[in-house]
């Protein structure tokens, strides 16, 4: 697939650079290695603990065991992550420390955390719409799976020395070693001398359990291709993950630690599968996943703790012209150290001879257990941001369950015009629907829904069933006739804002 060459006349020297930058020198092969260890036929309660991940240091914080139930325990290794922290009065960033855990299992399997620096009687596996309550003894805590999950051990409510645990699934059929169409990657350390791994039409890079790549995985041009496995990218110098006017490109199983920059950048591709992807940033721009220009994407079972949004949608920067549609977010936890675990609109085509539009979003399932953004214009749990001529429309979000967050809000739907990013205002938001939004907590600083004059306005958005610890914010209920079911929230709307609802479940149904 080949953009157009009209796409590309407005071609900005900036941008070239930094896309330049991203990808200067690009070019590896990989080589064979060892055979991936992973059990392929899963039968009734069983454990596949991960090899030790060469280079990537330890944590000592936590010492992690499980077993089937009843089984043999099995002791895991737990490894350094590192997350941001922002200090908002000098923007400084000092980096985190935190732990990472994986295994693969079939059946029901017993976990067993310990927590080895003291305290520990409040411990909490989150999130919490899992339903996990452990059993807690002197700092150990002890619980059962019956499926694959993405948690968080949460220790005494400490946001970062915290265990971060991969249960996965034991893999179906990887690919074999030895296939002339995989790039086989087995326990060890791989680096390329310029930390490159440009990807073949119709190649698989597999990542085995225990297989860390410190090289950038970069698609460009190329159909029918996947990057797979239990293995880790690390500490790449750019971004770790590139894909750039492509189709059919999937990225499943791989985990993302340290990248310079973002975990996965998509633009000017289609019919995208990205699936259990787990990524952890703490350096500035580290955003999760960023999509332009792009359609047909699916986001699927990803678990994203990142020093950036988690996952952002876009339609032209730099060199990438083209509308974003088409794409479906679902079963997915977020967490944003900083910024927006959901942000759309930003970046856009300021030439109102080529406007764009980013259109058919869907957000379904999804977890956020937390948002920290000190810069007012810069909130949202769920962050529009609409400015450079984008139209952003038919967008719905189902089952979104935000747990209490540090610092921000809840919802900001707003047109822009933000100097810093913008060079005209965006032009509208429509037809955005939230059924079964909820928060718990009492962190959330006043949200917001703003149009910016009577020519760029927000038009059409419906509320139902949002709960706000507990209580089912409407326009008919439990308020004085002389409240706004806005103020419930709270809530600004100004003046540029055409018929905003607040529904519950049954005025929704009845209409």
């Amino acid at each position: 697939m080949n953009t157009s060459p009209s796409r590309r006349t407005a071609l900005q020297a900036v941008g070239a650079t930094a896309v330049a930058g991203y990808v200067a020198g690009f070019a590896g092969t990989a080589r064979a290695a060892a055979p991936n260890a992973a059990e392929t036929e899963p039968a009734g309660d069983r454990v596949v603990v991960h090899p030790p991940l060469p280079s990537v240091p330890t944590n000592s914080a936590f010492t992690v065991r499980v077993r089937p139930v009843g089984g043999t325990w099995q002791t895991l290794a737990v490894h350094l992550v590192r997350l941001a922290l922002i200090n908002p009065v000098t923007g400084g960033n000092q980096a985190q420390s935190s732990s990472l855990a994986a295994f693969d299992f079939s059946g029901a399997v017993e976990v067993e955390v310990t927590y080895n620096r003291g305290g520990g009687e409040n411990i909490r596996v989150r999130p919490d719409s899992y339903g996990i309550t452990p059993e807690v003894l002197g700092g150990t805590a002890r619980f059962t799976l019956d499926r694959p999950r993405n948690l968080v051990v949460q220790v005494d409510d400490r946001i970062f020395d915290c265990l971060h645990l991969l249960a996965n699934p034991i893999e179906q059929d990887p690919p074999a070693e030895g296939d002339h169409r995989v790039m086989h990657f087995g326990p060890g350390l791989h680096t390329h001398p310029d930390r490159t791994l440009r990807v073949p039409s119709g190649t698989t890079v597999h990542l085995a359990a225990g297989a860390v790549l410190t090289s950038a995985v970069v698609f460009e041009g190329v159909e029918n291709a996947r990057l797979t496995g239990r293995g880790v990218i690390y500490n790449t110098p750019g971004g770790a993950v590139f894909v750039r006017d492509c189709e059919n490109v999937t990225i499943d199983g791989v985990t993302i630690l340290n990248p310079r920059y973002e975990n996965v950048r998509v633009a000017e591709s289609r019919n995208l599968t990205i699936r259990s992807l787990r990524a952890f940033s703490h350096q500035g721009w580290g955003d999760g996943i960023q999509l332009y220009c792009s359609e047909n994407v699916t986001i699927d079972d990803c678990f994203l703790r990142t020093s950036g949004d988690s996952i952002a949608l876009y339609t032209h920067r730099w060199d990438f012209y083209g509308d974003t549609r088409n794409i479906t977010v679902r079963n997915s936890t977020l967490w944003a150290d900083v910024a927006h675990p959901i942000n759309i609109g930003v970046h856009g085509n300021p030439d109102p001879d080529a406007p764009e539009v980013l259109e058919n979003l869907r957000y379904e399932n999804i977890d956020i257990l937390d948002h920290r953004e000190p810069q007012v214009l810069y909130q949202g749990a769920i962050a529009f941001m609409v400015g450079d001529g984008n139209l952003v429309r038919n967008v719905r979000f189902d089952d979104i369950r935000v747990e209490d967050f540090r610092q921000g809000q809840l919802v900001h739907m707003r047109i822009t015009n933000n100097p810093k990013w913008n060079t005209t205002p965006g032009r509208g938001i429509e037809n955005v629907y939230f059924r079964n939004l909820s928060y718990t907590g009492t962190n959330a600083d006043l949200s917001l829904i703003a149009g910016l004059d009577a020519d760029r306005v927000i038009r059409d958005v419906t509320f139902e069933n949002l709960l706000v610890n507990g209580r089912v914010i409407a326009d008919s209920t439990g308020k004085p006739n002389w409240y706004l079911a806005s103020d419930g929230v709270p809530m600004f709307v100004n003046e540029h804002v055409r018929d905003l609802r607040f529904l519950t479940t049954a005025e929704a149904a009845g209409q």
